[in-house]
């Protein structure tokens, strides 16, 4: 039986000025009450509760965590971008950047790839196991709740308030599509069912991301999953795992915590062969 809701009854006709007052306005309507320094606990508690509830009532069991950059084009909008500076009279640092994105804008299509792949290779259990999770915005984001929107398949989209607005992508199923505050509940909700985490390149977003990851299986706080990362230049530029090693600052199993890859298709590849060992653990 659903509670009713909570309103806010009206002042009685002799009502007096007391009860009118912010004191008299019930706790759970209070919305700077509730937005208040001393109401933290109780927002991360809710925050923590209402994902979950929502995705167990969808039977979301497992997913696969893709991080990435937000900045990102697609390659139309970064071809299209580049011909735009090309025609007009751009300078020399604007038209090399507008390459770039072009050049990147090849791991937005490995998003898309990606997450097509895991639609027809790995079994959904009818579209719960194996679902696509990623934060929701643009750029990698985009591309892989894309990718599974075109497959067929449901995705997950966690957005975050920032201080530049972001919006969700048109790509993330509307019913698991959901809003955080707070960075680090957000990672936790990432985390709770994720059964592969799959990195693209990215800033200090996703370096946060795969990073808080490694260490959770490291320490083993988590069960070990596929970590893999999806672009072999960047990843060996960006971060000198050897180097770690060598300054004693990593154990070298600590590098085989995660495999660095080319292309989707190897990432699905490695994903698929690690849950057809015996006793790998494809649930929750």
């Amino acid at each position: 039986m659903t509670t009713p809701p909570e309103t806010q009854p009206p002042a009685p006709a002799g009502a007096t000025k007391g009860h009118r007052n912010e004191a008299y306005t019930l706790a759970s309507r209070d919305v700077d009450f509730l937005a208040s320094d001393d109401l933290r606990a109780v927002r991360l508690q809710l925050e923590l509760l209402k994902p979950e509830l929502f995705l167990r009532r969808e039977q979301i069991n497992s997913t696969i965590a893709v991080f990435g950059g937000a900045r990102i084009l697609p390659p139309d909008v970064a071809t299209a971008r580049l011909a735009e500076l090309e025609a007009g009279s751009a300078d020399e640092a604007a038209l090399a950047r507008a390459r770039k994105q072009v050049a990147n804008a090849r791991y937005y299509t490995e998003a898309v790839t990606f997450s097509k792949l895991v639609a027809e290779k790995l079994d959904s259990n009818g579209g719960h196991d194996f679902v696509i999770v990623t934060g929701g915005g643009p750029g990698i984001m985009e591309a892989a709740n894309r990718g599974a929107q075109e497959a067929g398949r449901r995705s997950v989209g966690f957005n975050i308030t920032l201080p530049h607005e972001q919006h969700p992508n048109a790509y993330a199923s509307p019913e698991l599509s959901f809003q955080f505050r707070y960075f680090a509940i957000r990672k936790m909700h990432f985390l709770l069912r994720a059964r592969a985490l799959v990195a693209f390149p990215g800033g200090y977003g996703t370096m946060d991301e795969l990073f808080e990851v490694l260490t959770l299986v490291q320490t083993r706080k988590i069960i070990r999953m596929p970590i893999v990362l999806i672009g072999k230049e960047f990843w060996q530029r960006a971060i000198d795992f050897e180097f770690l090693v060598d300054e004693l600052m990593l154990d070298h199993d600590c590098i085989e915590l995660f495999s660095i890859v080319e292309t989707a298709a190897e990432a699905v590849d490695i994903i698929s062969d690690f849950y057809r060992q015996p006793g790998a653990d494809e649930t929750p």
